[in-house]
């Protein structure tokens, strides 16, 4: 008798159902894997935002003791020229010029209630300044930061508008630098970090609502003439706290 007629056919339904078995075990483990890494990145998310905590603070405290020190020896402390901006567009297309309106499109601020952060350099200080009827902006705070981008915070994934309800959607489109959570995307945009444009574009424009009450003043009339146009500031925050 040949050693392949010696061999114990088995069943078909009986080789159907290890094959399952084998198949379900793989599920398992795929879970069990998928599982371990969630909880590895997890601890990552974790220290990160400890460490930006730290930051933070340390920065708060370093101010503080500027001012203090400033104010000992008779001096004005001189706080540092703001890096970043938030811009809300606050006017329609009505009666509006080409250069402006080529200017709100390079900023993607499409539409009225829109907002975007932007890095201050001599370059988009003379944009904001050519469209300052259309537009208000300001230095956001920290806090302001964190609340437009939980609240309301957006990813562009293949031209489409997604909410940023998952730090996979963040790792998967910005990982590549280092970026995998909404914390780093907030240290990105607070500190103007090397990958702020990147972060920036990755952001759709934030679609705010119209403020509690509506604008008190013109909006074709600078801030500082008591309208609601141009630089405001770190006043811009009120306002953000209204329309968000």
């Amino acid at each position: 008798m040949s050693k392949v007629a010696s061999k114990v056919l088995k069943p078909e339904s009986l080789l159907k159902k290890e094959a399952h078995i084998k198949s379900d075990d793989q599920i398992k483990a795929d879970k069990l894997a998928k599982k371990e890494d969630f909880k590895a990145k997890q601890k990552v998310i974790y220290a990160r935002a400890k460490k930006y905590a730290r930051e933070y603070k340390a920065q708060r405290n370093n101010i503080r003791n500027q001012v203090r020190q400033a104010k000992e020896s008779g001096n004005f402390f001189v706080p540092a020229q703001p890096k970043l901006a938030f811009v809300i567009r606050t006017k329609g297309i009505n009666k509006l010029a080409p250069k402006p309106r080529k200017i709100l499109q390079l900023l993607r601020l499409l539409q009225i209630n829109n907002g975007v952060f932007v890095r201050l350099t001599k370059a988009t200080k003379q944009m904001l300044q050519l469209i300052e009827p259309y537009v208000t902006y300001g230095e956001p705070s920290l806090k302001t930061i964190k609340e437009i981008i939980y609240k309301r915070g957006h990813g562009k994934v293949k031209g489409q508008r997604i909410r940023l309800s998952d730090n996979a959607i963040v790792e998967k489109n910005l990982g590549k630098y280092g970026i995998i959570c909404l914390e780093d995307i907030v240290h990105e945009i607070a500190t103007v970090g090397p990958h702020f444009k990147q972060v920036s574009n990755f952001l759709w424009p934030v679609k705010l609502s119209s403020p509690n009450g509506g604008f008190k003043g013109k909006k074709a009339v600078h801030f500082i003439m008591g309208g609601e146009s141009g630089d405001r500031e770190t006043a811009i925050n009120s306002l953000v706290k209204k329309m968000n």
